[in-house]
């Protein structure tokens, strides 16, 4: 299976796989499995917790152990990077966009995307600030 080095890059995947395309499943919910654990309200439990900036660690712990196959990974051809993607709520249920979170930091993982053509929203939001339009078109992948 391919590793990923960058976890927020990582994110970017699943939410196109889990979240959107729905060929990764199950789907993960950080509220379904804190239902589990008999916490009923997940953003009463973070903000008791203090855990408002920062990724959960039962989510972590599930994304970073998830493994993508190379057949999966082929199809992906388009990323969303946005604020509003899922796959953050999963992460970190009260995130407000204000803050680094969910930056991706290198462009290392973009080898495990044969098919990518489109990073989309890269431009228009802060987590994107490390696609390099540049680095992007002489990949061969367009971003807007």
């Amino acid at each position: 299976m391919p590793g990923f080095r960058d976890f927020n890059f990582k994110l970017l995947v699943i939410e196109k796989l889990m979240y959107e395309d729905r060929t990764l499943t199950p789907a993960f919910s950080i509220d379904e499995l804190l239902r589990a654990r008999g916490i009923r309200h997940t953003d009463v439990y973070v903000h008791e917790n203090g855990l408002e900036f920062t990724v959960l660690d039962e989510s972590r712990a599930y994304f970073e152990a998830l493994e993508i196959g190379e057949e999966l990974l082929a199809t992906v051809d388009v990323l969303l990077v946005d604020g509003g993607n899922r796959v953050y709520y999963h992460c970190s249920p009260v995130w407000d966009g204000e803050d680094e979170l969910f930056d991706v930091a290198s462009l290392d993982d973009l080898d495990l995307l044969p098919n990518l053509r489109l990073v989309s929203g890269a431009q228009d939001c802060g987590i994107g600030v490390a696609f390099d339009e540049k680095l992007l078109a002489a990949r061969g992948i367009a971003s807007d």
